[in-house]
């Protein structure tokens, strides 16, 4: 289980029981001090910021993680109260992975809504996927443009709707809709592509949202 530091120390693991706090109690118990406040919100909300990056870089995700969660505390006093923490949570963490890309780019210019993550961090995947399917989708989601899949994956293993979609890339609801519908054609048009044969391709095409959200579970894992 990854450990992080803020301010007190790092965050203790173990905590399994339920709380009924609020997570912005939590993380405002946190900021002040309160580390086992910290390792509540940390234990309700790893696996899906793991399942965030798991597919979109190789290596750091620990780190990735961590700078997350220190970021919503330190733009705590910047969040637009109305939304959710999830919103939130996921708003902060698509900024993180920006940054992270434009780093590994040493400063030049980066077109997110143009360049895959294939692009910006060839390395292959390290999700294990138990079936050909899951791992046909998992190398198309990284061969279409970075913003794409990141509404794909979002939609689909978190359950987001357009409206949450819209407050964490920061877009229009109506703008977000046709990105998803979009970004399915994308899919797609990569599957035919990199299909090892006509039957993967008919197999995963046929049953397109059970196979992308059959693979949850494994990412949300991945780095537990």
């Amino acid at each position: 289980m990854t450990h992080f530091a803020s301010g007190g120390g790092s965050i203790p693991t173990g905590v399994t029981g339920k709380s009924t706090e609020e997570d912005f109690e939590l993380l405002d118990r946190w900021r002040e001090g309160d580390r086992q406040a910290g390792n509540l919100l940390f234990e309700r909300h790893f696996e899906s910021v793991c399942r965030f990056f798991a597919n979109k870089v190789s290596d750091g995700v620990d780190d990735l993680i961590q700078k997350t969660f220190l970021g919503c505390i330190e733009g705590r006093d910047r969040f637009r109260k109305q939304a959710s923490f999830r919103t939130y949570l996921f708003a902060v963490a698509h900024n993180v992975l920006r940054v992270h890309f434009r780093e590994l780019k040493r400063g030049s210019p980066v077109d997110f809504n143009v360049a895959t993550t294939d692009d910006l961090t060839p390395s292959p995947s390290t999700v294990f996927a138990s079936h050909e399917e899951q791992q046909l989708l998992l190398q198309s989601l990284r061969h279409i443009p970075f913003e794409h899949q990141l509404v794909l994956e979002l939609y689909y293993w978190e359950d987001m709707s357009a409206s949450e979609l819209a407050e964490v890339i920061g877009l229009a609801e109506g703008t977000v809709r046709s990105r998803i519908r979009r970004a399915k054609e994308l899919l797609r048009a990569r599957m035919k592509v990199l299909a090892r044969t006509p039957a993967l391709l008919k197999t995963t095409i046929s049953d397109l949202d059970h196979w992308v959200r059959s693979l949850r579970q494994q990412l949300g894992s991945v780095n537990g």
